[in-house]
C-alpha cells in the first residue's frame, strides 16, 4: 500500500471540485452529479450524490451510466490522498439493486494497492447512507500522468478557463510532483 501524502488533506476535509465543469464534482456543471467527497482515514473518501430526474434511465431509476460515472469520480478523489494526477484506465461496476430517483448514494472508495504508475482501488455505494443497502460496487485502474497529459488533449478554451482559475491552477501546481 503506498503511504497517504504529506500534503494530502486531513480526515474530515470536504475536497471540493477539480474544475467547476466537471460533470462528475463540477458545481457549475448544470446536469452534473455535483458529487460531495470527504477525505476519510487513511486512503479513504466517502462521498455523496442525490439522483435526480435527469439522472434516470429506467423510469424512476438512476441510469447505470450515471452510477459508473459517480463510482469513478469518487474512485478518482483518492488521488487527492496520493497527491498525485492520474487518470481512469479500467472500471468494472457490478449493479447489486436499482436505485430510486430522489435517493442518496453513499459511496465510500478505498485505495487497494499501487505498483509503478497504477493505483488500484475500489469502492461500494449503498443507499440512503454508509450501513444502507448495497446497490454497486466497482474496482478501478488508475494511471499516474504528468499535468501535460491534460494541457495536451484538452481543449485549448478549457484549459485557458482552467488556468485562469487561481485556486485551481494553484491546486494543480501542487501536484507537480509526479515521478
Amino acid at each position: 500500500m503506498p503511504p497517504r501524502a504529506e500534503q494530502a488533506p486531513a480526515p474530515g476535509t470536504r475536497l471540493g471540485s477539480h474544475y467547476d465543469q466537471c460533470f462528475g464534482c463540477g458545481p457549475q456543471h448544470p446536469q452534473g452529479l455535483r458529487l460531495d467527497a470527504v477525505a476519510g482515514e487513511g486512503l479513504t473518501v466517502d462521498a455523496e450524490f442525490t439522483v435526480e430526474a435527469h439522472h434516470q434511465g429506467g423510469p424512476g431509476l438512476a441510469h447505470g451510466g450515471i452510477l459508473t460515472a459517480a463510482m469513478d469520480e469518487a474512485l478518482g478523489t483518492l488521488n487527492w490522498l496520493l497527491h498525485t494526477p492520474a487518470v481512469t484506465g479500467r472500471l468494472e461496476t457490478d449493479f447489486v439493486r436499482p436505485v430510486p430517483v430522489d435517493t442518496v448514494l453513499h459511496i465510500r472508495a478505498r485505495v487497494t494497492g499501487m505498483h509503478g504508475r497504477k493505483i488500484y482501488s475500489a469502492a461500494e455505494g449503498r443507499i440512503g447512507g454508509p450501513d444502507g443497502p448495497l446497490a454497486i460496487r466497482a474496482q478501478a485502474l488508475f494511471i499516474q500522468v504528468k499535468l501535460e497529459h491534460f494541457t495536451t488533449h484538452g481543449r485549448p478554451e478549457d484549459i485557458k478557463k482552467a488556468m485562469d482559475d487561481r485556486d485551481l491552477f494553484e491546486r494543480a501546481r501542487a501536484f507537480e510532483v509526479n515521478p
